[in-house]
Formats: C-alpha cells, structure tokens, sequence
C-alpha cells in the first residue's frame, strides 16, 4: 500500500505545481477538514452544554438569550467578513510563494480587525438596552437579555482578534494548532461558565462572562502561534527562514483581485494600512460583510416572527437551532479546508486542481452532513431532553428537529461551495444569491406559516429554504462564473 505524504507536504505540492493524485487530494481536504471539524463539533457541544447550564435555569433564562442570540450571530458575522477580508489575500500570496508579502497583509490586518471590532462593541454596548423590546421580547425577560448582549458585545474585541489570528493560521494550510485552541476555548467555557452561573450565582450574565474569559485566552494564545510561532507568518523573522520573493514579483499582484502595479507604500515593516490592500480586503469582505448583515437582519425578523408564539416557543426555537448545529458544524469545518485549498490553488495558478478540490470537498461535505441529518433525527428526543427540562420545549424542539434534518444535504452543499468561492475571492454574486433565497423564500414561508402551523411552519420554511440555496449553490459550482477568477499559471 503506497504510503500517505503528510498535509505540509502535499500542500507544498500545490505551491510548486506538482501533479497529485485523486488519492493524495482527498487525503489532504480530509486531513485539513478533520482538526476544523473537531474544532467546529467543540465548539458546537461548548454552546450545547452552555444552553443546557441555562436552560436548566428555566424557559425565561433560555429565551433571554435566545431573544439576542441572532443579534449576536450578526455582530459576529460582521467580526468573520472582516476577517476573511485580509486572511484571503494572505492564502493567495501564500500559493504564489510570496512570504513576505502575506506577512504585509497580516500586518495591516491587525491594525484594521482591532478598530472594527471596538467599533462593533461599542454600537453592542449602546443598543443593548433597548434591544430586547425591538425584538418583541417581553419585560420578564428583558432585562438578562440586555445585560447578556452587552457583556458578549464587549467581549466581540477577542472575538475578533481570535478569529483573524485563526483565519490566518488556517489559510497558511495550520489547521491544527487552532483546532486545538478552540477545542481548549471550549474545555475553558465550560469550566468559565460553571463557575460564573452556579458557583457565583451569577444566571445568564455569567453565561456571557464565562465565554467572555475563554475568548481572552484563546485569542493570546491564538496571536502568539500566529505572530511567533507560524514558520510562514510570524512577524519575528529569523535567520535561516524561508526566502522569499519581492512583493513587486507576486504573481498574485497579476491576478483579477489586484491591479499589476499593485504595491505597497509603506516601509516593510510598517502596520500602517495601504490603499491596494485595505481595497482588496474590502472588495472580498464587503460583499461578506453585507450578507451577514442583511442575513443577520433576516434572522432577527425571524424571530420577531416566532416572539409572538410564545416563551416556550422562544425557548424551544434556540435550544433547537443549538442541537441542529452539531450537524451543520462539520460542514463549517470542511468549507474552511476548502477555502484554504482553493486559495492557495488560485495563488499558485494551478486552475485544474483547484476545481477538483472544489468538487471534492463540496461531495464530502454532502455525505458527512447527510449522516449527520439522519444521527439528528433518530436522537431528536435524548438531545432535546439534554437541553431542558421543560416538557413542551422538548416536545416542540423534536418536531422542528426532525423536520430541518431533511435538508442538511442541502445545507452542507451551501455551507461548503460557499467555502470554495471565498477561497477564489468569488463573494459578491454568492452574498446576493443567499440574500435572495433568505428574504424571499424563508422568511415569506415562515411569516406565512407561523401563524397558521407555529414553530412548526417556522422550521419547514427554514428547510424549504436550505434545500433551495444548495440547488442554486450547486448549479453556481458547476455551471456559473465563479470559475473565470481562477488564473491560467504563467509560464516561467
């Protein structure tokens, strides 16, 4: 039996143009996706013993945060476009071999990342009193809910510092060392939370302190392997490093995400933020950015739509978005393998392979998730009864359950190829097609059905809906435009 080559190896492969076999290349999607994939479970099963810690409070603590939950999931939404924005750019210099100029990148990214993010906590800090009534939420729960916001909104700070150091990490082609610290963010958040909701007695705050905690020390240990550590991007170089190439002579600097005279002019070692990289980052990020914006926006009208039924309805609906999560999350955990490759690939120039690597990952996702789907609908009713112990929201959180595993096919087939179109910097067009299948067909479905069917046509519009962006996701992959970004390797 032929011998497996490791992931550094055969990353390399793609950098210097080397043919790869169909075997080497799913063995390197699935030697990348595994650490995301047990870091996205963590992280999943972290936010399940969280809901479970609260919800064992009682209904009003689990639609507290429940009310908030998708607020949240818009800030740090915003917090990832941002991200991407710049960790992208460093994949494509990094498949063309060109260290110095991703270490560039990564140098204005901090600066940037750091003032977005304390822009982002301080509009959490000022809405969140008035947030819970916008949402339709009710005077008993209010007030936790606004306290929760405010505390997880300030934290947003090492949210994102945590999440650009482990973008970056993971477009070098290191999945492991922050799968590892999520894992370790996860074990911390728990112990965190324990601490703050029962021993200190704090409820649903200490929930939001306890994550708070975690997310300092992760993001430490997350910018000290990236900016010390990382053989690639660590800005305290060595003697004896890798050598690199000139900026002017990146072949990145030729592609369709930068002019040909694109160069910096600030000092090589300057954090100052350029005009050519600030664009790029804003040209791959902004259309991100205003996807999760309006798809956040999307998800709050949704639950303005289920406030209406009811604490145990409001209660039930979060706890179950939590549980379906350990199905979409190893999804997430492929999509950011995915993202890796085809940036990489497009930086090095390598258009055949990085469609096979496309396609690869967007079928393993399909089956990963699909078993997934049928693992969620046989234990609907054990996951549901870890998460509270109140009979109607189990009984209600079973049956939207078992009616959103039949699209999580579907849903893996969006969450991955979406992953392949930001690693080709492809994240315009894909934003409007998400933004399109969320506000006309899920939230028209859903406003339809709630009144009529509950929770129950809430859930059935959200599959409707997943089914069918993965139908137009798809057909984009194989059929659409996003391939014309993937540039024909030049000659040497």
């Amino acid at each position: 039996m032929q011998k497996v080559k490791n992931s550094e190896l055969l990353l390399s492969y793609i950098r210097e143009g080397r043919t790869m076999s169909q075997h080497e290349k799913l063995w390197l999607i699935v030697s990348l996706s595994i650490p995301s994939i047990l870091a996205q479970i963590s992280a999943t099963v972290m936010f399940f013993i969280d809901a479970s810690m609260v919800g064992h409070l009682g209904a009003k603590a689990s639609a507290a945060i429940g009310l908030v939950e998708t607020t949240g999931w818009l800030m740090g939404g915003l917090s990832h476009a941002a991200s991407l924005g710049f960790s992208v750019q460093v994949a494509h210099f990094i498949g063309a071999n060109d260290f110095e100029a991703a270490r560039r990148v990564l140098r204005q990214s901090l600066v940037c990342c750091l003032l977005w993010a304390l822009t982002m906590s301080l509009i959490c800090v000022l809405i969140s009193g008035p947030l819970p009534y916008w949402l339709g939420g009710s005077e008993e729960i209010a007030g936790d809910a606004s306290l929760y916001f405010m505390v997880i909104g300030v934290c947003g700070i090492f949210f994102q510092m945590e999440g650009l150091a482990g973008s970056m990490l993971k477009c070098s082609g290191n999945m492991k060392i922050p799968s590892m610290l999520n894992i370790g963010m996860c074990v911390m958040d728990v112990v965190f939370n324990y601490l703050f909701i029962y021993t200190l007695g704090m409820g649903v705050v200490g929930a939001a302190m306890g994550t708070g905690v975690a997310e300092l020390i992760t993001a430490a240990l997350m910018l000290y392997f990236l900016l010390a550590k990382s053989s690639m991007l660590s800005l305290y170089r060595r003697r004896g490093d890798t050598e690199e190439r000139g900026y002017e002579n990146s072949s990145y600097a030729e592609s369709n995400l930068a002019p040909p005279h694109h160069r910096t002019t600030a000092p090589a070692k300057s954090f100052r933020p350029t005009s050519d990289v600030v664009s790029t980052a804003i040209k791959i990020g902004a259309p991100m950015g205003l996807q999760h914006l309006l798809m956040g926006s999307a998800q709050i009208i949704s639950t303005l739509i289920v406030a209406p039924l009811g604490t145990i309805a409001i209660a039930a609906h979060s706890l179950a978005i939590t549980v379906e999560s350990l199905c979409y999350m190893p999804g997430y955990g492929i999509a950011e393998a995915a993202t890796t490759l085809v940036g990489q690939g497009i930086g090095a120039g390598q258009r055949l392979l990085t469609r096979s690597f496309a396609r690869m990952s967007v079928g393993l996702g399909i089956g990963v998730m699909t078993f997934m789907g049928v693992l969620m609908w046989i234990f609907a009713p054990e996951l549901m009864a870890l998460m509270s112990p109140v009979e109607e929201v189990i009984t209600q959180g079973i049956q939207v359950l078992r009616i959103e595993a039949w699209a999580e096919p579907m849903f893996a087939a969006a969450i991955v190829t979406n992953g392949v179109f930001i690693g080709a910097g492809d994240t315009l067009i894909p934003a409007i097609m998400s933004l399109c299948s969320m506000w006309a067909v899920r939230l028209t479905l859903a406003a339809t059905l709630a009144p009529r069917y509950g929770l129950k046509g809430v859930w059935t519009a959200m599959a409707i809906e997943l089914t069918f962006r993965g139908s137009i996701f798809l057909t984009r992959l194989f059929k659409g435009g996003w391939a014309e970004k993937l540039r024909v390797k030049k000659e040497s």
